[in-house]
């Protein structure tokens, strides 16, 4: 079978769709209160209704688990190599299917990987690029390494506990992140994944390339959004991906006292952040 991505509407309107890539370990439910922050402040600021989509990364959610012909070439350990540019490929099918050239596309953390590989793949797609908590390295084979364990234990353990350390907070974190709530809704999110689908989206995350070099390429509006207490995508390391985007006009927004999942802790500060890009668009 080939990737098939079910697409996810928000909302629905005129013009340039916002099209929301969500993080891992989750799935596209943790965009649900920014997509409502992004329709609530629109329509206060007299924004036209503009299309805004979102679905679950193939592996996550109800997404189905591609098989291996879709999946592509395994590299030695047990990455998939092509599996992230397939995954990019399928979202702009559905861009094409819905009689739409060009979106502006937002990603969190590996959302952000997807949204830098389509850009690097099909510039000519992006209206628009907002990257969240995220980076545009490959991964240091030591990281590449640990997402290849932890796919391996969930598979043959057939468990989610190897990545439930990303419903607890680390040291100096945010205190939304803190809070019992918010570990109970991420907790509650990661249980609500298959173990297969995690490690299928480790494997396509240790395989994906560096995206470093696209950034000076980016000619549509950008936008980057960092949470200061984000424990491994603060502003630090997030100014310089802005600072990269040399062809282009860069909004960047840090946001105080949020951690990694910045759309979920503080959905009215990205939603903001992303309106600032569409009306820009």
């Amino acid at each position: 079978m080939n990737i098939r991505i079910s697409n996810k509407i928000y909302r629905s309107g005129k013009g340039v769709p916002l099209i929301l890539l969500h993080a891992f370990p989750v799935d596209a439910r943790m965009w649900d209160d920014c997509a409502a922050s992004l329709i609530r402040l629109g329509d206060e600021r007299g924004i036209a209704p503009f299309p805004i989509w979102a679905s679950d990364v193939p592996g996550a959610g109800d997404a189905s688990i591609p098989d291996a012909h879709a999946t592509g070439p395994i590299a030695d350990d047990g990455a998939y190599a092509e599996a992230m540019d397939k995954v990019a490929e399928a979202y702009v099918s559905v861009l094409h299917i819905t009689g739409h050239d060009k979106a502006i596309w937002a990603g969190l953390s590996m959302g952000g990987y997807i949204a830098m590989d389509i850009q690097r793949l099909y510039p000519e797609t992006v209206a628009g690029l907002a990257l969240c908590d995220t980076t545009t390295a490959a991964d240091s084979p030591q990281a590449r390494a640990n997402r290849l364990k932890i796919a391996e234990t969930c598979e043959s353990d057939n468990t989610v506990e190897p990545v439930m350390h990303f419903a607890r907070p680390q040291s100096g974190d945010s205190t939304i992140k803190r809070s019992q709530r918010f570990q109970d809704l991420l907790a509650g999110w990661i249980h609500d994944q298959r173990p297969e689908g995690l490690a299928w989206r480790e494997r396509m995350a240790a395989g994906r390339v560096d995206t470093t070099d696209q950034l000076s390429r980016v000619t549509a509006p950008a936008a980057i959004v960092s949470g200061r207490n984000d424990p491994s995508s603060p502003p630090e390391k997030m100014r310089p991906i802005a600072a990269a985007m040399t062809s282009t006009q860069v909004a960047f927004t840090a946001i105080p006292d949020c951690g990694h999942f910045s759309a979920v802790e503080h959905p009215d500060a990205v939603a903001n952040a992303l309106l600032d890009l569409v009306e820009r668009v």
